[in-house]
């Protein structure tokens, strides 16, 4: 992810989190893809305030993904798909175009990495395998 905030601003946006920690590994897995090459590009332009907004806007998706997880609802119920495509369509407005067949492959991710997994998993175990569900239960639907 390339940003053109400064150190202070990156802090301001993103805590303790460094957005470049896994730029490399980012690169060597996927810069020679087309969505990758997209992301850059965006990102690369986007302001402090643009950062708020997409970080506003992603919490709310997974907080809304925690209330249904841990409300019983089950993945593949209206709600559960409404939030999976809430993230898809996220993913498509601020980072690279995302078809149901890529978010899949980042559903699968959530679960496979657990650097993934621990990022959802930190306050709702299970989380992550639930929004995977309900990625795949969105894809199917469509």
């Amino acid at each position: 992810m390339t940003t053109n905030l400064t150190p202070d601003e990156q802090r301001e946006v993103f805590g303790d989190f460094d957005p470049g920690q896994y730029a490399d590994e980012a690169e060597q897995r996927w810069g020679q893809t087309e969505a990758y090459q997209e992301s850059a590009r965006r990102t690369a332009q986007y302001t402090k305030q643009d950062w708020e907004r997409i970080k506003a806007e992603a919490a709310a998706n997974t907080a809304g993904f925690a209330a249904a997880f841990t409300g019983g609802v089950p993945a593949d119920s209206e709600q559960a798909r409404a939030l999976a495509e809430e993230h898809r369509q996220h993913i498509g407005r601020w980072f690279y175009d995302c078809p149901y067949e890529v978010q899949r492959g980042l559903g699968d991710m959530y679960v496979a990495d657990p650097r993934f997994t621990a990022n959802y998993d930190t306050d709702h175990p299970g989380l992550a395998q639930y929004i995977r569900d309900a990625i795949h239960a969105n894809a199917d639907r469509a």
